[in-house]
């Protein structure tokens, strides 16, 4: 899969996650292994979209803004296009690549769980 059908298919992930036809869960499993920083930003992007569930629910206004910025990823990535450089420097640092497959053993599954959780 190139760059440009990677996006395509990140975006619509995405899509799939907000219609709540995915769970985040399901999506970042799907997502390519890509060293695309798109891709990667998108992948951080939807991970701290889990993280923030609880302040989502409490916080209309946060969660309507938080659904817009995913919704501009997913356009932005449905049509081809790179996203804005501040986007991308926002996650730059949690950038260690996307679709980890976890190692089989309690111990694969602690450490990518606990890679999961402090993302």
């Amino acid at each position: 899969m190139n760059n440009l059908n990677e996006r395509k298919f990140v975006g619509r992930l995405i899509y799939a996650v907000l219609t709540e036809r995915k769970t985040v869960r399901e999506a970042i499993s799907l997502f390519p292994d890509s060293k695309d920083k798109n891709i990667e930003c998108a992948y951080h992007a939807l991970v701290h979209y889990e993280a923030d569930e609880d302040l989502r629910y409490k916080d209309f206004e946060y969660r309507e803004e938080q659904n817009d910025y995913l919704e501009f990823m997913a356009e932005t990535l449905v049509s081809g296009k790179d996203l804005p450089q501040n986007i991308i420097a926002d996650y730059e640092e949690y950038y260690h690549g996307t679709a980890k497959l976890w190692k089989k053993g309690f111990k694969g599954f602690m450490k990518e769980f606990l890679r999961f959780v402090n993302i």
